[in-house]
């Protein structure tokens, strides 16, 4: 009789905790995220229709791809604060995107300083927390210029965060090519200053490319990865992606590094090889994230 009043008492005393818990403390600490370029073909035939469908498959958060620079600075054709209403339409918020920031990597700085100005102006309109630089041109991948890079981040780095924003560099493979004994990632890391640029690891390209695990890097800098790209590798091609949990990355034991990576924002991406029905994969994705790593 005591073991089974004990019982009761107990149970009875965890779903009070559970009825008085507020709604906020029982949310995964992560938005399921989307990078957009994941579903760039729907979105160029019907742009609303696809950003309510992504919302409809539990996306709560999107990156966005691609800022005109120049006269018209606009994303997916619209003004940055149409797009902003657009997503809110949708229900969807937007904390980072990713900025044609490399078209400047061999021009004047005042011009890429133009353009780092236009990036703000766009970000602040979405509301969003980081501007993104994603992507370096084969010319630019030498380990001279990996450190011109740093430079150029560190610059627009302090220009960004005086904005109350946050600059963020996203990697791909080439990052990880041995230059006579150096790597392009530890060039970036080593030379920018960790309060202007942080870092956005594509996980998959990590797997993929890196010497180092994850959990290596994240020991390395700890605090510094703040944004992850997580897209799965194909079993039989390891050069193509596939949906998330359908692949050979062992994201469970990623994941239980985020503190001590300085996790902050997560975002499905599948570049390649996506199903004949592209939502598809995208909800194969979302199912996955949702069941397995944001319990």
């Amino acid at each position: 009789m005591t073991t089974r009043r004990k019982f009761i008492q107990h149970a009875t005393a965890l779903a009070t905790a559970a009825a008085v818990t507020p709604s906020f403390l029982l949310r995964p600490k992560y938005k399921l995220g989307l990078q957009l370029y994941t579903l760039r073909e729907p979105m160029a035939k019907d742009l609303r229709g696809t950003l309510k469908k992504i919302a409809a498959l539990g996306y709560e958060e999107v990156e966005t791809y691609g800022f005109n620079y120049g006269g018209n600075k606009y994303y997916w054709g619209l003004e940055p604060k149409v797009a902003k209403q657009l997503l809110n339409d949708s229900n969807l918020t937007t904390s980072t995107g990713h900025y044609d920031l490399n078209k400047f990597m061999n021009t004047p700085v005042e011009d890429l300083n133009r353009y780092v100005d236009q990036c703000i102006e766009g970000a602040h309109a979405l509301k969003q927390e980081y501007i993104t630089w994603p992507w370096l041109d084969p010319e630019s991948r030498t380990i001279e210029k990996f450190k011109i890079l740093s430079e150029k981040l560190n610059l627009i780095g302090e220009t960004i965060k005086k904005a109350n924003l946050q600059l963020a560099y996203h990697n791909h493979d080439f990052e990880f090519i041995d230059q006579q004994g150096q790597i392009g990632y530890n060039i970036i890391l080593q030379e920018t200053d960790p309060s202007l640029v942080k870092m956005q690891m594509d996980l998959y390209w990590v797997m993929h490319s890196s010497p180092l695990k994850p959990h290596d890097w994240f020991k390395k800098r700890p605090g510094r990865f703040v944004m992850w790209h997580i897209k799965d590798m194909d079993k039989v091609n390891r050069n193509l992606h596939t949906e998330v949990g359908n692949g050979t990355i062992d994201f469970k034991t990623i994941f239980a590094d985020d503190s001590l990576a300085g996790l902050q924002h997560i975002f499905v991406e599948q570049g390649n090889n996506l199903m004949a029905d592209p939502f598809q994969s995208v909800a194969n994705s979302a199912a996955y994230v949702k069941k397995e790593l944001l319990k």
